[in-house]
């Protein structure tokens, strides 16, 4: 596609299908590239979308709102199967009445997939991409998913190389594109601009927790996280937590946490302008969920301890029934297939665990062995322009 101004009798319909936070982080960012683009295109845009308030106010028209479906585990996702039914069924009919020109599938496993197979039937027309798809090149036990999602797509625009490299092989049509968080640390401020922000002194040792994106989180991994702070700010006097508030409907769980383990510790609240990136870019060490945020802490080179748990019967499901075997949950850890940050999983996300992996990355040495193993890592997570450049390869198919 070249730059000449195009003049399209009608917008261009797309339509993005993603859910959860991580989801409607990466998502706005995605539109806010195709706006970028399709203005110097000349193509006028009309973005619809299953999301959230962060693709809302990048400009996107929600059909339903999804940041606060989703869940990891089979009975952990039962509570949102109905609720996640209701909104694509919305979606569908919205979209039978009018058809998008193009559609943009981002994470979301499940219900994206479901739209691989829903797609093809109902919409053969339209061009499908696959941005941030499933990471069936890490743990697939089958090729189910892989044939329906290459079956559906026109494009599969691939976050990691070994990520492209695998539906390649497997016959997709697959671009390397990079991480779209390499475009959103750009504007991270500097670790000074964001202790002076945040009024944290440059004596103090500055711990974010990050414990829940997902309802599960908040009774599976926020009261080990928090017990492993009390037991951290017993030991370091000068120690104090942050702790940056992914959805409103968590503040009272948290708050009540808070005031229980009698942690040091304040909740930042976005509504106050006080954002997880600047939190992440502040601290001196993270302890966390499992998720896309661990990539944003290598990135703005914050030593991290990394932890997951899910219900005992979904992990004995997956373990002896499933035979599934992940050689690493983290992002960091998965771009390099290597232990780049200490993750503890199940019944080894222990209190013990945390505390002392925490302690130990505050010492110099320890620090900057993570901080050069981040250094390499860097380099697989592909450069800046990310989003522009999946926003092009998706507008290409117009």
């Amino acid at each position: 596609m070249t730059d000449e101004p195009l003049q399209p009798s009608k917008p261009v319909r797309v339509f993005i299908s993603t859910g959860e936070v991580s989801g409607d982080l990466q998502g706005a960012l995605l539109i806010q590239a195709l706006q970028r683009r399709s203005q110097t295109l000349g193509i006028e845009l009309e973005i619809l979308a299953l999301g959230g308030d962060r693709m809302e106010e990048a400009g996107a028209k929600l059909l339903g709102h999804t940041s606060t479906i989703g869940s990891i585990g089979l009975l952990e996702s039962l509570p949102y199967v109905l609720p996640t039914l209701k909104v694509q069924q919305q979606a569908k009919q919205y979209l039978k009445i009018h058809p998008p020109d193009v559609v943009v599938l981002i994470d979301y496993m499940s219900p994206n997939v479901a739209f691989c197979s829903y797609l093809p039937k109902h919409l053969p027309q339209v061009p499908v991409v696959y941005f941030i798809a499933p990471q069936e090149w890490v743990w697939s036990a089958s090729s189910y998913n892989t044939d329906r999602i290459i079956g559906a797509t026109s494009k599969i625009l691939a976050i990691f190389q070994e990520e492209a490299n695998y539906f390649k092989r497997k016959g997709g049509k697959a671009t390397w594109v990079g991480h779209p968080l390499v475009d959103r640390v750009q504007a991270a401020p500097s670790r000074e601009e964001a202790r002076s922000s945040l009024g944290i002194p440059s004596d103090q040792t500055a711990i974010v927790l990050l414990p829940a994106s997902r309802q599960q989180e908040l009774k599976y991994l926020m009261p080990v996280i928090f017990e492993a702070a009390q037991q951290i700010q017993e030991k370091l006097p000068q120690a104090h937590f942050w702790i940056p508030l992914a959805l409103e409907k968590y503040r009272w769980a948290i708050e009540q946490a808070i005031t229980e383990y009698g942690l040091r510790a304040t909740l930042l609240d976005s509504n106050q302008g006080q954002t997880t990136l600047q939190a992440i870019a502040a601290a001196d060490l993270a302890i966390t969920k499992s998720g896309t945020v661990n990539l944003e802490m290598a990135l703005l080179d914050v030593p991290q301890v990394v932890l997951y748990r899910v219900n005992r019967v979904t992990a004995w499901i997956a373990q002896k029934i499933l035979k599934v075997s992940i050689p690493f949950m983290s992002p960091p850890n998965l771009v390099e297939m290597k232990p780049v940050v200490p993750e503890f999983l199940q019944d080894e996300a222990t209190v013990e665990n945390i505390v002392q992996e925490a302690i130990s990355l505050l010492q110099p040495d320890r620090r900057q062995k993570m901080l050069a193993d981040y250094q390499e890592m860097r380099r697989a997570v592909g450069e800046v322009g990310v989003c522009d450049r999946a926003a092009q390869e998706i507008l290409d198919l117009l």
